[in-house]
């Protein structure tokens, strides 16, 4: 093998290899000391290692004296605001500048690969002012353009570009605390609301069921009732009970009737023997 194959193999080795491991933004960024507050979060929140692991990548970064509105946040909180300043492409100031300006271009960052975007919290909207001003702000509904394009930082083209903005991007809704919080129980079913009506019972069988006025009944008592005592047949009481016409007459088949028949006989058979005993 000559000396050129050996060159040539050596070459794509280390193309290979610079491929594989195209960028460090922690030590490309220590080379600029406005912006070591910045990097010090990129450590911080972990958020380094996940940029490392891009191919191409652009980070919209703020310096010392800007950076102070994120500093006093959350390590979570904050993490998640830097990542929606990684652009997950690479874009320079040449290429910005390229962009319609009739038109606004939606970007997508690092905080969309998360899942915890939401309401379009993990894209920018990319639009041209001013004959020429770029200004970054968030796809999410109501947020404004507040952060502007001020410089080329560093670059290694197609691979990482390092872009400074007036000031970080304001994500509505961003901060907020997540939404798995514990929720109350709920109601317990023997509970009521208040003010609610109530449920009448339904009667059960062995549950009496009140009757209306028209079909209800005078109460009967425990005790027996008696009845009055009858008179006797030889009594003056039992003659008048006869002709009283508002007493029922008895029947035949009664007791009473019978001892009258019986004594009737007996009188007819006496008149009758002392008539033929004459």
């Amino acid at each position: 093998m000559d000396s050129r194959a050996i060159s040539a193999a050596l070459l794509f080795n280390f193309l290979l290899f610079s491929a594989a491991s195209a960028f460090n933004i922690t030590k490309l960024l220590s080379q600029f000391p406005d912006f070591t507050n910045f990097n010090d979060l990129l450590t911080q929140t972990k958020l380094a290692d996940d940029i490392n692991n891009r191919k191409t990548i652009t980070i919209l970064a703020v310096d010392n004296g800007a950076i102070s509105g994120i500093s006093g946040k959350p390590l979570d909180v904050m993490k998640r605001i830097l990542s929606v300043h990684v652009i997950l492409d690479y874009y320079d100031v040449q290429k910005l500048g390229k962009l319609s300006s009739d038109n606004t271009t939606v970007l997508t960052t690092l905080y969309q690969t998360s899942g915890a975007a939401t309401n379009q919290q993990g894209f920018l909207k990319v639009t041209l002012i001013n004959e020429g001003e770029v200004a970054f702000e968030s796809a999410v509904k109501g947020a404004t353009a507040d952060s502007k394009l001020v410089k080329s930082v560093a670059s290694q083209p197609y691979n990482i570009s390092v872009l400074q903005i007036t000031s970080p991007i304001q994500v509505p809704g961003i901060d907020a605390k997540p939404t798995n919080s514990t929720t109350a129980p709920p109601p317990s079913k023997s509970s009521s609301p208040a003010g609610s009506p109530k449920e009448a019972p339904v009667p059960s069988a062995e549950t009496p069921v009140a009757k209306s006025p028209k079909a209800a009944k005078s109460p009967k008592s425990d005790a027996p009732v008696s009845s009055p005592p009858k008179p006797e047949a030889d009594s003056p009481d039992a003659a008048g009970g006869d002709a009283d016409a508002s007493a029922p007459g008895p029947s035949d088949s009664s007791p009473s009737s019978g001892g009258r028949l019986m004594g009737g006989a007996a009188v007819v058979v006496a008149v009758v023997s002392s008539f033929l005993a004459m």
